[in-house]
């Protein structure tokens, strides 16, 4: 028992090691930033990650904390990336491109940022967190799930903090109708299959290499759809919007 607590106690630290460089990150972000914006719902997330496994929620804390520690790793290495103006994954890059542009709703670029860090990286982390711990996929499906289950609550949250009063959306709003497209229970659906099918794939590392990639660059164009730019309906008749600017070359 003492084991278990200690190991538990352990995990939740990790897990909050990464809540702090997120906070970190967020404190230089002006709170209008696309990027700042999604770092805010994955800050909340890791929170309550962490609160959960500090009161013992996940039957293997280790694994739980490893997954969720992989999984931040793969958004920080992305921020890290445009940054420095090296390397962003494509399913990254329409945020990172458009995190200042007008047109975009705050509640585009959360689902923008959950899109390519459920749909792409969870994939990912997954199997990084399989190669750590030595074990298949399957032998993680509880953790995964207890996570998904955590984001898929949150989302209602998400939503309804972001999404414009009533008085703005109504059911024909172009908003509305862009948002209804995309379902975070589909992605992380899709994040499984696709965990399962590169761990088959791991001993043809070209197959695998291509199936990563068309993985990212399919993620990749749903963000972007999701970050089309909208009329704002608040502006007064005739004011002028000014185009989007980006954070600067992001190369592939």
């Amino acid at each position: 028992m003492a084991q278990l607590e200690e190991s538990t106690a352990a995990s939740a630290r990790r897990v909050d090691a990464v809540a702090a460089r997120l906070r970190a990150l967020g404190a230089g972000w002006h709170t209008a930033d696309g990027v700042g914006v999604f770092n805010r719902v994955y800050l909340t997330v890791t929170e309550e990650v962490g609160r959960r496994l500090a009161r013992g929620a996940f039957r293997d804390p280790r694994a739980a904390a490893l997954l969720d520690v992989r999984f931040a790793e793969r958004y920080l290495a992305a921020v890290e990336g445009a940054d420095r103006g090296g390397h962003v994954p494509a399913c990254w890059r329409p945020l990172f491109q458009y995190r200042r542009h007008p047109g975009v709703h705050p509640l585009q670029f959360a689902l923008c940022g959950i899109n390519a860090h459920i749909g792409h990286d969870l994939a990912h982390a997954l199997l990084d967190a399989c190669h750590g711990l030595g074990c298949d996929p399957l032998e993680l499906e509880d953790e995964f799930e207890q996570v998904g289950e955590l984001l898929l609550a949150l989302e209602e949250r998400i939503r309804e903090d972001l999404m414009p009063g009533p008085d703005l959306l109504q059911v024909a709003d172009p908003l509305t109708h862009l948002l209804g497209s995309w379902s975070l229970e589909r992605a992380r659906d899709g994040a499984w299959s696709a965990a399962r099918a590169l761990w088959a794939l791991r001993e043809f590392p070209g197959l695998a290499d291509e199936f990563g990639q068309r993985l990212d660059a399919a993620v990749g164009l749903v963000g972007r759809m999701l970050l089309t730019p909208l009329p704002d309906r608040t502006a007064r008749p005739g004011a002028a919007q000014s185009s989007g600017s980006s954070t600067g070359a992001i190369s592939s």
